[in-house]
């Protein structure tokens, strides 16, 4: 069940917000300053003060929630986490020490609490092919990651500006949070994720994700050397510049041909163009496969109308389904990763998606 609120400490309160800022301006002050600050906050949060508690961990909400999403590949699963982390944290203030910094003991938690939800034996199941009217052409292959959710950018903007970066960071955080390496995450092993995530993208050192994984510095660098290894080829290059005229243009000539010109749409994809459904399956690779996927989708009949938005710092839309009534009933949301001046992949997700988006349901006729 997905969980919304932690009990005790409602993280949404406009004075806990005030009180956050106050905190978060106070790490412009000098060292001692700011250890004065936090340490006054911690005495009171042990206290039983969830004002100073917020204030001390609201600055960090945003980034350990892009955090669980890059654990677990899903949006709801990274809340739930999340909302589990500070749970944890309220409740396990006593023991926290000081040892390391309250961000590193969040992440700590949250990592963990993370690999715990990866343990758990309710995962999600496939779904099956959902369009009626349309036979699905036989595909590709079957996909290995039948979960994955996308990230709205509106959430991710801010997050990502505000994740302070260690010196060993490997990957720029616009890369680090796209569908190509958020899926490749989901095929290694949980551990491998979490070591490669707090080392190779959040730059923590070697010692620190040791202390957060219970495990030793040798192990660490082990498991980071294979999650590399794994991950090696897998990533695609880098896509045009977020809004830039390529991507805009590009974006545009996807949208006049998606409605209804299947010829116009393959002219856009890359020889290699992959397409995935998650939770479904279904994969084509190759644009004769697509091909064949889209052709038979347009020629059904089907039409829909898509409204811009954007997930994983890629362009996406909300696809809506044009019904005889005029309603426009939500069908999916689409995830376009795009390669040069082409679209490398096209990622299509459940409608249970759009809210999270600031969506609707549907739209009224035209």
């Amino acid at each position: 069940m997905r969980l919304t609120v932690v009990p005790v400490i409602p993280l949404a309160l406009p004075e806990a917000r005030k009180t956050a800022t106050c905190a978060t301006s106070s790490s412009v002050m000098s060292r001692r300053g700011w250890v004065l600050v936090a340490t006054d906050l911690l005495s009171k949060a042990r206290a039983g003060d969830g004002e100073a508690f917020r204030a001390l961990t609201e600055p960090h909400r945003r980034e350990l929630h892009v955090h669980c999403y890059r654990m677990l590949g899903s949006l709801e699963d990274a809340e739930d986490a999340l909302q589990e982390t500070l749970l944890s944290a309220w409740q396990g203030l006593a023991g926290f020490e000081g040892r390391a910094s309250i961000r590193t003991w969040l992440y700590r938690i949250a990592t963990n609490r993370c690999l715990n939800a990866h343990r758990s034996a309710s995962r999600h199941p496939a779904r099956e092919w959902d369009m009626p009217d349309v036979a699905p052409p036989e595909p590709t292959g079957l996909g290995e990651i039948v979960w994955l959710e996308p990230f709205p950018d509106a959430l991710l903007d801010a997050a990502l500006s505000e994740t302070p970066l260690g010196p060993e960071a490997r990957y720029e955080q616009n890369e680090a949070i796209s569908l190509a390496f958020v899926t490749a995450l989901q095929t290694l092993p949980p551990r491998q994720v979490a070591v490669l995530v707090l080392r190779d993208v959040l730059g923590f050192h070697a010692s620190e994700v040791a202390g957060m994984l219970d495990a030793t510095v040798e192990a660490v660098n082990s498991a980071l050397k294979r999650a590399r290894a794994s991950l090696r080829g897998r990533l695609p290059g880098p896509p045009p510049a977020p809004g830039s005229s390529a991507e805009q243009a590009l974006v545009a000539e996807f949208v006049r041909a998606y409605e209804s010109d299947v010829d116009a749409l393959l002219t856009l994809l890359t020889d290699d163009v992959f397409v995935s459904m998650p939770p479904i399956p279904l994969e084509y690779h190759g644009r004769d496969a697509v091909a064949r996927l889209f052709g038979g989708i347009l020629h059904s009949g089907r039409r829909v109308d898509l409204v811009p938005t954007r997930a994983n710092g890629q362009p996406a839309f909300g696809a809506y389904l044009r019904a005889r009534t005029g309603i426009r009933h939500g069908s999916g949301l689409f995830v376009l990763t795009l390669g040069g001046t082409r679209i490398r992949a096209f990622t299509r997700f459940e409608s249970e998606m759009l809210p999270w988006f600031g969506l609707p349901r549907s739209l009224p006729s035209r």
